[in-house]
């Protein structure tokens, strides 16, 4: 199909800290393998300098000066007079085998590389956005997705920009970048589909659905970083959004305004209405027989918990809460709406909460990420933890995440036509407990005076694979808390633990994640999925 459209053959290369890859032009990425989104800091330390470095980027009024210079990691420090600070870098893959050895290393094309990579077009990410590259394959497993901003290394605060076709005056990041989606096959090649979604936040996962005759992405995200009430393209550019993939290069595509696929409100539990917009600032997304699943894990507004698109509109039409309904078809066109009343009506509504997911307002202890489906009873749910940074200096210990309930590996299990948490799975994740890594800094980081050294908080992007005795094994990217003004920026990790899928009630006693591969210094690893197959029938 027209999707499978190749811009260029992908460019290995050997990065710092992994294993010599060579250049490829044909197929390499084999199913069963796994691929791990990464990202390197690359900036220099005079890419910012204090007292001069004039923030929020393409600021107008309410100006700063860094405090910090270009220097990972202190560099985000300057997050204490910019929120909106963030320094984009270049993109990763890494295929490895599940347990871990590394095959090759993909870059995404930036723009700075070989072969003419700015003519099929560039894609970075913003190095500290930690909800940012979840990796996910098609529908029929032929294509690896993820998002990311059209815009060259280096670039500052790209998370927070406008979107070209969707500027508010009221965002103190006063630049425009496109966000795009990013599609890969088997042979390493790469497509680029610019949108105008998501101005003022950020694109965060992208699903290809391209089952029976469809060609349509499924994408999460937020949007909005001005005043309210915010501008109509905001609002219907947030949450849930389809975007049609083109063939063009990204130079010469002009997107046109974004295109809602799903909106929930809290209205639909009965609760005042809030800042519209904000109730879908969704971070994961899967597509499960033929219903498209979303989380909410952040934010001050609305409910942290799993939702699903109703396209029957029979799942939920009194209290908000519901199960898919038998039939239900994936959304191939967005949801019409009257732009003239978006700003005190928002989008309609046509999304449910899961039944027996969590139902509260601004949870303090819920924070959904991913999600894998093990089977229509079982859905395996990463929980990335509460962020607090309590520490004890007496036990060396950020209390709050070690004590948490609720982080790591949630085992969703569907009973009696309502889903029950069965169970957590936390050993071997040390939450709370720093962990050393080698070229880090050491003691405290003086504008926190916390120490530098990260600690797992908890899960984020997770896959999984069934196994022939029963099990399950699920790979999972750490999330983490520090003594960094932004965590995102944070070495964190890729685990991995095995889970009997029929006990419903306590983990067995020899379930401990281990870790896989680590991110060195200056590195985050973000998404994880299995490679995608050359065609349907090897899946």
């Amino acid at each position: 199909m027209g999707v499978a459209a190749a811009l260029g053959a992908a460019l290995l290369l050997a990065v710092p800290g992994t294993a010599a890859a060579q250049d490829h032009d044909g197929g390499y990425l084999r199913p069963g393998n796994l691929l791990v989104s990464r990202t390197v800091y690359t900036a220099s330390a005079a890419a910012v300098v204090p007292g001069q470095t004039v923030l929020p980027a393409g600021c107008t009024a309410g100006c700063v000066l860094a405090t910090s210079d270009g220097s990972y990691p202190g560099v985000f420090n300057n997050e204490a007079v910019d929120p909106s600070f963030g320094v984009s870098s270049p993109i990763f893959l890494d295929q490895i085998t599940p347990g871990g050895r590394l095959i090759d290393t993909l870059k995404v094309p930036d723009g700075s590389g070989r072969r003419n990579e700015d003519q099929r077009g560039q894609l970075v990410t913003s190095f500290p956005s930690k909800s940012e590259l979840a990796l996910n394959l098609s529908t029929d497993g032929r294509y690896v997705t993820f998002m990311g901003y059209v815009a060259p290394a280096g670039a500052l605060d790209v998370s927070n920009s406008n979107t070209p076709g969707v500027i508010d005056p009221s965002n103190p990041v006063g630049t425009s970048v496109y966000r795009a989606v990013a599609q890969l096959d088997a042979q390493g090649h790469f497509q680029f589909t610019k949108t105008n979604a998501y101005s003022g936040n950020n694109g965060r996962a992208a699903v290809l659905n391209d089952s029976h005759g469809a060609d349509v992405y499924y994408t999460a995200g937020n949007a909005g970083n001005g005043s309210n009430p915010e501008p109509t393209g905001v609002i219907a550019g947030a949450g849930a959004q389809l975007v049609r993939p083109s063939w063009m290069p990204l130079w010469a595509q002009q997107p046109s305004t974004p295109t809602p696929v799903g909106s929930f409100n809290i209205t639909q539990l009965g609760a005042p209405a809030d800042k519209i917009g904000k109730d879908t600032n969704f971070r994961g997304l899967t597509v499960y027989k033929n219903v498209v699943y979303l989380s909410k894990g952040s934010g001050g507004n609305g409910i942290n918990t799993v939702y699903f698109i109703d396209t029957t509109g029979k799942a939920c039409p009194v209290t908000g809460v519901g199960l898919p309904q038998p039939g239900a078809a994936l959304p191939t066109t967005g949801i019409s709406y009257d732009p003239s009343t978006l700003q005190a009506r928002g989008l309609p509504n046509n999304m449910c909460i899961l039944q027996g997911f969590p139902t509260q307002l601004k949870s303090k202890t819920s924070f959904p990420f991913g999600m894998w489906f093990a089977n229509a009873d079982t859905l395996y749910v990463a929980d990335e933890g509460n962020a607090d940074t309590s520490y004890s200096t007496a036990t060396n210990t950020y209390t709050a995440a070690a004590g948490q309930p609720g982080a790591g590996l949630q085992k969703w299990t569907l009973v009696n036509g309502t889903w029950k948490l069965a169970y957590t799975v936390q050993s071997g994740l040390e939450l709370g407990s720093p962990y050393t890594v080698a070229g880090y800094p050491t003691g405290n980081n003086p504008v926190t005076a916390l120490p530098w050294a990260p600690a797992t908080d908890g899960l984020r992007n997770i896959t999984g694979r069934l196994n022939p005795d029963g099990t399950a094994t699920i790979w999972a990217v750490t999330s983490t808390v520090s003594g960094a003004t932004d965590v995102g920026a944070d070495p964190n990790k890729l685990v991995a633990v095995t889970d009997r899928i029929a006990e419903q009630t306590t983990p067995p006693g020899w379930e401990r994640f281990a870790t896989v591969r680590s991110a060195a210094t200056g590195q985050a690893l973000r998404g994880v999925s299995f490679a995608p197959t050359n065609d349907r029938d090897e899946r």
